[in-house]
């Protein structure tokens, strides 16, 4: 698990198994709040479940995006 540099690759690992945990997460907590999961939401907070749900599902898919293509900053290499 040694690169050529000595560093070891788990970091990378890691980061990249909880960025789709939390691409997951995001996704599945927007998909709850839209079916109406929290009864919190519901009443005349209607509008807070709709936008709320989407905007989840929305940064989930974004995050997912940014995960697959490389976008995402390294932060091994800031310091």
């Amino acid at each position: 698990m040694e690169t050529e540099k000595g560093e070891s690759k788990m970091p990378r690992i890691m980061r990249m198994v909880f960025g789709i945990i939390m691409i997951l997460f995001y996704i599945a907590l927007g998909v709850l709040v839209l079916c109406g999961f929290f009864p919190q939401l519901s009443g005349s907070f209607e509008w807070l479940k709709w936008v709320g749900g989407i905007m989840l599902i929305i940064y989930g898919l974004w995050r997912a995006y940014r995960q697959f293509k490389g976008i995402d900053p390294d932060v091994t290499t800031r310091y």
